[in-house]
């Protein structure tokens, strides 16, 4: 069905090699989701809040780069979303490409696994952007990003494996 191929997750190894490994299967459980579908269906509007499939990718492109790059190594990158438009990540611009969000998010994960590579799981983020009044002053480790980030396209690949199923009737990858 997919020539996206997911590694099997090794049962033995390092923590951060079997965090990541379940990250990058999630990540290419994303990608199975939306190879073989219609540019329409890709861009169909599929909950009464507004999500696409092809509107999980991008927002999960975001994603890596607001943790891993923006929080955790500190760089500087404009993002879409604001206070007036939190959903603006989500949403699939006219001007938009399947290929270019596609790209986006191989890019964003590419710096993801780069930036997690070279960095103990001890490592604390640069930046915190997500600070509560509890959590003052504290900023994540790597190990709670990956952990976080595996919690987050985890979550949104079920709501494409729900999308897709009443796309086309495709379970179970």
């Amino acid at each position: 069905m997919s020539d996206i191929q997911r590694i099997d997750i090794p049962l033995a190894g390092s923590e951060k090699e079997i965090m990541l490994a379940f990250l990058d299967w999630h990540r290419a459980t994303l990608l199975q989701k939306v190879h073989g579908v219609s540019e329409t269906d890709l861009r169909r509007l599929m909950t009464p809040s507004g999500l696409s499939l092809l509107g999980l990718v991008k927002h999960l492109a975001y994603v890596e780069m607001g943790w891993f790059q923006m929080q955790f190594a500190g760089e500087k990158h404009p993002i879409p979303y604001t206070d007036e438009d939190p959903n603006a990540d989500f949403r699939i611009e006219a001007h938009e490409t399947t290929a270019d969000i596609l790209a986006f998010y191989a890019a964003q994960v590419e710096r993801s696994r780069a930036i997690a590579t070279a960095a103990s799981l001890d490592d604390l983020a640069l930046i915190f952007h997500h600070e509560t009044p509890d959590k003052a002053g504290q900023k994540p480790s790597l190990r709670w990003i990956i952990v976080h980030m595996i919690e987050e396209t985890a979550r949104h690949n079920g709501h494409a494996d729900l999308m897709r199923e009443a796309i086309d009737g495709s379970t179970g990858v």
